[in-house]
């Protein structure tokens, strides 16, 4: 596909990503509210739709996932304890996406269930009410009641251009406020919402059959602001567009520079840099403490995932100037490959 100024323009107003099932020329571009509609359809075994959240404070890191790629669907709960290294991780994947049904807007519930797994994302236009329970984990019993805020919040939504009949919408919205309680065997783990923060990585589109990717994210206050960015690298190199972004109170400023990861692919623990190429808004170090890595192979589809939970250290400076001094904020940065 030929690159084109388009995929920089800010969109303010509603319309579809798809006309005939074929991506939708003004559809090309970014927007601080989805107001980009995914209406995928057609494309047989080739659609991928996922809604993943990640809850984090400074005591443990939860997160949840169900996902749809058309041959199979997944749902899957992750916890760790960042104090004791306690982990888990609960998955279940069905053939053809059953149970996995998305919908179009980040503002339409979500659930799934099984005899191992009940995740429910009831979601309007104010709030998310996450509901989950895993029956039986290396940790014991895990019931989760979260509240997330997202009505004031400025997201980032990007349409992802490899050609007019392979593309990606992704939303992100990070730094939002969330309450509640995660108990854990027979531990409760509190969220208060003045110093916790979820991130929603919400994703609809037609992929290509190879994909890599780097994606890193966190949240943080400094000075009283609620400072956050996601930057991303791989697969959308060449596109014309990005998915990197500051979020500063809940505004986004968005970043045309694409991002540089560099890190020792032989040991992820290691610390990686992480910058903007052709600017000076980014420029971070990353100390992981963690590895989450997930890998599935099912012959023609397999997919891998390192996902590093650290803290980042360093600077974002946004458009206006302002300069925020990043110390020990909680995230991750992770690698990914794939044949699906």
């Amino acid at each position: 596909m030929k690159k084109t100024s388009k995929t920089n323009n800010e969109i303010t107003h509603h319309v579809d990503l798809c006309v005939g099932g074929k991506l939708n020329p003004t559809a090309l571009g970014w927007s601080r509210r989805p107001l980009i509609r995914p209406n995928v359809s057609g494309h047989f075994l080739r659609k991928k739709k996922w809604n993943y959240w990640a809850v984090m404070n400074d005591v443990c890191f939860f997160s949840v996932t169900i996902s749809n790629i058309d041959y199979l669907g997944l749902a899957s709960v992750f916890f760790l304890d960042l104090e004791s290294k306690a982990f888990f991780e609960e998955k279940v994947i069905t053939p053809f996406g059953i149970g996995c049904d998305l919908p179009e807007t980040i503002y339409e519930s979500v659930s799934f269930r099984s005899r191992r797994l009940i995740l429910e994302l009831q979601s309007d236009q104010e709030s998310v009410s996450m509901n989950v329970s895993v029956a039986n984990t290396n940790l014991g019993r895990v019931d989760a009641q979260l509240k997330v805020y997202w009505s004031s919040y400025e997201s980032l939504t990007v349409v992802v251009p490899w050609s007019w009949r392979k593309f990606q919408l992704t939303t992100k919205c990070v730094g939002l406020p969330v309450e509640g309680t995660v108990i854990v065997g027979n531990r409760i783990y509190e969220f208060d919402v003045s110093r916790s923060f979820a991130t929603l990585d919400f994703g609809r589109g037609v992929w290509k059959y190879r994909t890599f990717w780097n994606w890193a994210s966190f949240a943080t206050i400094v000075n009283k602001n609620v400072v956050g960015i996601n930057l991303g690298a791989g697969w959308t190199d060449g596109t014309g567009t990005n998915e990197n972004a500051i979020f500063v109170n809940g505004r986004v400023f968005k970043i045309k520079s694409d991002v540089a990861f560099d890190y020792d692919v032989e040991d992820l623990f290691k610390p990686w840099h992480i910058y903007t190429k052709s600017s000076d808004e980014v420029e971070l170090e990353f100390y992981p403490i963690f590895e989450r890595r997930s890998k599935n192979n099912l012959i023609l589809v397999s997919s891998e995932t390192h996902q590093m939970i650290g803290k980042f250290k360093g600077f974002v400076r946004v458009e206006n100037g302002s300069l925020y001094i990043v110390e020990d904020a909680l995230g991750w940065s992770e690698e990914h490959r794939a044949r699906w």
